[in-house]
């Protein structure tokens, strides 16, 4: 089988493996390369959700929705996301998104 795009073959691995937090992630980012917001953010609302959640998941939606200028929820993400990774114990993941806080707040 064949697929035109890298969204196409992403959509047929997660045809056989739904719960495939990478693959789920991957397909957000193709959404948000397609211009299709609403549906990216709602599928990284579910790995947030999820336990436990994808870190990466928090990160790339308050970079999203920086882009979009929604900046509350921007900080928001970036907030749940540092805590979930300490949860984690990630202290990489949580400076990085620290980081990424410190400057839009600086910014608003």
């Amino acid at each position: 089988m064949t697929f035109d795009t890298r969204r196409e073959q992403i959509e047929a691995m997660l045809a056989d493996e739904p719960q495939d937090a990478f693959l789920r992630y991957s397909l957000a980012m193709e959404m948000f390369k397609a211009e299709e917001h609403p549906a990216g953010l709602a599928l990284l609302q579910e790995l947030m959700n999820e336990s436990p959640p994808m870190l990466g998941a928090f990160s790339l939606a308050g970079q999203q929705l920086t882009r979009l200028k929604r900046f509350a929820e921007a900080c928001e993400a970036y907030r749940r996301g540092i805590e979930q990774a300490r949860l984690q114990g990630d202290a990489h993941a949580a400076d990085s998104m620290n980081d990424h806080l410190t400057r839009l707040e600086d910014l608003l």
